[in-house]
């Protein structure tokens, strides 16, 4: 515990903390001492300030080329043996909250009538049948999509695919005035908690008991991702590589474009190498940190992880993730939250890596416009379940897409568009104001469309616009 340097103030609030934690029925005991030793480390200010003048780009040795991995195998009998050391895990604690949805985020649509979670599914399945592996799928889910999700897996239980859920820590929101648990202000409900971040996937996994299951089952690595990441799928040459190489830790990271300037960046720091996030570095470097020139890559939070070497470092409390505070109200409350992220974890692990992978590997649906690529013809589905971009596309990075708050949440968006443009040659597009798209529209080079306040604008069916600002009828 980090209680050795806290002052008399903060050790008495952490006394009071502990004894008002103690009386809350609804979480477990490891998720009231997990609390606990977060809410220690956070007052005893052990926030690392990161030396500047320390920073190293780290070498090809330390963040691998991915064409520097070595080829696989060609005897399938091969292939399976890596299979069966394998297991799945997506994060699945979010909400479709920001794209107007209720429930997990995993079931919004994404191409022909096929979900996040459908995708991930089919993807597993065709690994399994084509190498007669068992590679399971885990969820883990929080508080929030916990009950939707075990309701949605059941669909599956007829598929080739083992699939475990499990949740992730609830923690009580901090009540900033007097550093008392939400939950004891007499707010019991879903509002009085929150779940902790991804970096909490590793005493969860622990605590499930689901790690120990699958180390018994003799798997080795898992492979963690976001599950709305449509990039991260299976890939052996990783793996492969890690087993050779006895990493235990590996990040993928791919290079930086103008739309990834605030991602987490890998650095070799005092010889090891670590995760440089944008809310530790000191202001007068910002601009620098956000250049392409100097920090070329950026975290996909695409993880590879031993299994073995997550379960060493939980039981010896060794985890020790740069906190995240997250102030937040709840009903003109103001409330704070802890929160750590996965990919901090890197430091820890021995023989930690990093693998520089082609932009395919990333390909986040984080909002409609985003949606809007994905279900365009920029893209095409594989039986398979994997989204391959097309490549009749010259232009390696996609068009940069903005759509107004019109088309924020996805039922708006879809009731917009009778059928998704054609976006094989454009560049960026613009949309704000009351705007409806035809079916078989074709965009091309930059295009921006403006509806005049309280004028409803329409696209007509089969319009190809190029490279045009459309303000009214008459611009079509």
């Amino acid at each position: 515990m980090a209680t050795a340097t806290l002052s008399p103030v903060d050790t008495d609030k952490l006394s009071n903390l502990k004894s008002a934690v103690a009386s809350l029925n609804q979480i477990s005991e490891n998720e009231k001492s997990g609390f606990i030793n977060l809410v220690g480390r956070y007052l005893s200010g052990e926030a690392q300030h990161v030396e500047w003048s320390k920073i190293q780009t780290p070498t090809d040795e330390i963040v691998v080329p991915y064409d520097n991995l070595a080829p696989l195998s060609e005897d399938p009998a091969e292939t399976k043996k890596l299979l069966d050391k394998l297991v799945v895990l997506k994060l699945n604690g979010g909400l479709g909250t920001t794209m107007g949805c209720t429930g997990p985020k995993s079931v919004i649509e994404v191409r022909n009538g096929l979900t996040f979670l459908d995708l991930i599914v089919k993807q597993i399945e065709a690994l399994n049948a084509k190498y007669g592996c068992t590679v399971p799928l885990l969820l883990m889910n929080s508080f929030n999509t916990h009950d939707d999700t075990l309701k949605i897996v059941e669909k599956y239980a007829n598929s080739n695919i083992e699939i475990h859920t499990f949740n992730q820590s609830q923690y009580p929101r901090l009540v900033t005035e007097d550093f008392s648990p939400l939950p004891c202000k007499g707010n019991s409900g879903k509002d009085g908690w929150y779940p902790p971040g991804h970096g909490d996937v590793f005493p969860a996994l622990v605590n499930s008991g689901k790690l120990d299951a699958l180390l018994a089952k003799g798997k080795e690595y898992v492979f963690v991702a976001n599950s709305d990441n449509l990039g991260a799928i299976v890939d052996l040459k990783i793996l492969n590589h890690l087993i050779q190489n006895k990493n235990e830790y590996c990040m993928e990271v791919t290079p930086k474009t103008l739309a990834d300037v605030k991602g987490g960046t890998l650095i070799s720091y005092e010889g090891k190498v670590q995760l440089l996030e944008i809310a530790q570095v000191p202001d007068e470097h910002v601009n620098e940190f956000k250049s392409i020139e100097k920090f070329k890559i950026f975290n996909t939070n695409n993880l590879w992880v031993n299994l073995n070497a997550i379960k060493r470092l939980v039981e010896a409390d060794a985890l020790k993730m740069e906190i995240i505070p997250n102030p937040k109200e709840v009903d003109v409350v103001k409330v704070l939250q802890l929160e750590t992220a996965a990919g901090a974890a890197i430091k820890f692990f021995d023989r930690a890596i990093g693998v520089n992978v082609p932009r395919s590997r990333f390909l986040p649906v984080k909002a409609t416009s985003d949606l809007l690529l994905v279900q365009s013809d920029l893209y095409t589905l594989t039986d398979e379940g994997y989204v391959i971009r097309n490549p009749a596309r010259s232009n390696p990075s996609n068009p940069t897409i903005e759509l107004g708050p019109e088309f924020k949440k996805v039922a708006n968006f879809l009731g917009r568009f009778k059928s998704i443009p054609s976006i094989i040659e454009l560049d960026s597009l613009k949309v704000t104001g009351d705007v409806w798209f035809g079916s078989g529209v074709t965009l091309k080079g930059k295009v921006t469309v403006a509806a005049k306040s309280g004028v409803k604008l329409e696209i007509p069916d089969g319009a190809v616009i190029a490279n045009k600002d459309i303000n009214g009828p008459e611009d079509i």
